[in-house]
């Protein structure tokens, strides 16, 4: 057998065999997962090592693969909403609003400012516990718990929101096609008020707590660093490419949902290590309250919150049952009968973790003929072995930390 066939272990094995007899030297093979602690979910690299030392990797995924794309390909397109939240669940409502504009730009759907206002702020509000998440587990994983267990009570009064909105926490199934299936409360307005308040002081206490501490520098500061041109050859974007030095967002060079209206920063860095992808995450927790602010103050009045299509945006459940008429359009639109164009689109939105795409071919029938989701951490995650060679084993759990490899993402 061609020794490239054989599975990574059996041919490091080999290599570690052949070591042994050229110098004496002891190589070891490690498996880093596929446990989730160290490694972040159900994935698995296999490590040869020397000492400590990584001297070869190479990954393995599919471990927990759902096959979202071809479950979706026989599901009516509103049924494939709960798929998209259940990719990056650390930030649910972006994905859910990225098909629901995939949908819309086929559709031809103009959805009213208002409506697209909020979605501004709930998907801001998903980067922010999404960039939250991550950095304060990067923190557990350099030895400091305090961080983590301080401002993860904000990801929970962000959650609390969600369920005013939609009556979700983690997994949203937010919003219709056109909007959002009921106009915002006055207490999803007043507990986003005391968030807004509340949270960018605690966001400035961890970021004292970590930015300028001696021993998270030291595991952090030139660990992982990936070069704008080797980030953007293996597809990177998102914070993991701005922490190179490269400023693509896709809410600027592609303003979806009314970006183009709100001033922000989009926050760059300059040697792509682990350090840079905390910093630049940390700012952009802070552009994303200033563009939820902005979104407050220049929000409509009136309250539209979704376009008028009553082809394909569900009637009112108090109609369904009591009208005949709109109980044959609910059925008609949740089963897919509602026809629409043959046609193949992309649409990409600014995830937590970079470009979230959805590649959509239609061809006329209840279901997508093709639906392809660009998944950020798939594309990143390739980069990892080469940014472990030649690290250290404690380092090796820092940088898949930092670069936020969420395990529904990266193997749907």
């Amino acid at each position: 057998m061609s020794e490239l066939l054989l599975p990574p272990e059996h041919r490091y094995a080999k290599i570690v065999k052949d070591k042994l007899n050229e110098d004496g030297s002891e190589l070891s093979v490690l498996n880093l997962g596929p446990t989730h602690p160290a490694t972040h979910g159900i994935f698995q690299n296999i490590l040869l090592m020397d000492g400590e030392r990584i001297l070869e990797a190479e990954p393995t995924i599919g471990y927990i693969h759902r096959a979202f794309e071809k479950i979706a390909e026989n599901r009516p397109f509103y049924q494939i909403t709960p798929l998209t939240d259940r990719m990056n669940y650390c930030s649910s409502p972006i994905n859910n609003m990225g098909w629901w504009m995939t949908l819309e730009k086929l559709l031809n759907i103009e959805v009213p400012k208002r409506a697209q206002y909020l979605r501004v702020i709930v998907m801001e509000l998903a980067r922010i516990t999404d960039h939250l998440i991550c950095n304060s587990i990067l923190g557990v994983d350099t030895g400091a718990y305090t961080g983590f267990l301080y401002v993860f009570q904000f990801r929970e009064k962000v959650y609390e929101i969600y369920e005013e909105i939609c009556g979700a926490r983690l997994t949203t199934n937010m919003g219709r096609i056109g909007g959002f299936e009921r106009d915002w409360s006055p207490e999803a307005f007043r507990k986003l008020d005391v968030f807004l308040k509340e949270f960018p002081v605690a966001w400035q206490e961890f970021e004292n707590l970590f930015e300028r501490n001696r021993i998270f520098l030291d595991r952090t500061v030139n660990v992982g660093a990936i070069s704008a041109e080797q980030a953007m050859a293996y597809g990177f974007t998102g914070p993991n490419l701005r922490a190179a030095g490269v400023d693509y967002d896709v809410r600027v060079a592609h303003p979806y949902s009314s970006y183009e209206d709100f001033d922000f920063i989009v926050p760059v860095g300059k040697s792509g290590d682990t350090y840079d992808r905390f910093c630049v995450r940390n700012a952009e927790v802070r552009e994303s309250l200033s563009i939820i602010r902005q979104a407050l103050d220049k929000m409509p009045a009136g309250n539209e919150y979704h376009a008028e299509v009553p082809d394909y945006y569900l009637p009112p459940k108090e109609d369904v049952y009591a009208s005949m008429e709109s109980l044959i359009y609910h059925f008609k639109i949740v089963m897919g009968e509602v026809p629409v164009p043959v046609a193949e689109i992309y649409h990409p939105v600014e995830g937590g973790n970079g470009e979230l795409g959805f590649y959509l071919v239609t061809d006329g029938s209840r279901t997508p003929y093709r639906l392809h989701f660009r998944r950020p951490c798939f594309i990143y995650y390739q980069a990892y072995p080469e940014m472990i060679k030649g690290a250290l084993l404690s380092d090796a759990i820092v940088i898949l930390s930092s670069l936020n490899v969420i395990a529904g993402e990266l193997d749907a």
